[in-house]
């Protein structure tokens, strides 16, 4: 008997996948692009979080990759949307972050949507993912934040 996984369209989730193994492996780039630009006496705990951020980033483009694989399709080697602008400006720079990880955010949301009551491995999968993104996004619009602010930026 079929079940509820096979009627997934597995050429749109490994290409959502793809999509995001290239975004995750972009903010590798970022975050250690970043990382090297940031200058003065918050240095060190700033630089800390984004090398964090680009290890995580690693760690979660070999995830879909390895969900590539498993649905028997090929993991994309292309690397997402890479943008310089020169901006080295702490705010300037959490603001590109910000901008990709809520790129990122909606390509995992894309993906449940093609796996949501057909998969559970991969809708579990999607879920965790949309989960650490917002978080992501939260921290880094608190970091964005006036000391003392409470309202979100936006």
């Amino acid at each position: 008997m079929p079940s509820e996984h096979d009627k997934i369209d597995s050429q749109k989730v490994i290409g959502s996948l793809n999509t995001i193994l290239e975004l995750e492996l972009a903010g590798v780039v970022r975050y250690l692009h970043y990382s090297l630009m940031v200058f003065g006496h918050a240095r060190i705990p700033i630089i800390g979080w984004m090398r964090n951020q680009a290890t995580e980033g690693m760690n979660h483009a070999a995830m879909a990759g390895e969900h590539v694989t498993s649905l028997g399709g090929h993991p994309s080697l292309n690397i997402g949307k890479l943008v310089e602008s020169h901006k080295h400006d702490i705010t300037q720079i959490l603001g590109e972050a910000l901008d990709h990880e809520r790129a990122t955010l909606r390509e995992y949301y894309n993906l449940l949507a093609l796996v949501v009551d057909k998969s559970v491995w991969l809708e579990e999968y999607a879920r965790e993912q949309i989960t650490l993104e917002e978080q992501h996004i939260a921290e880094v619009d608190k970091m964005m934040r006036k000391p003392g602010a409470l309202h979100p930026t936006g």
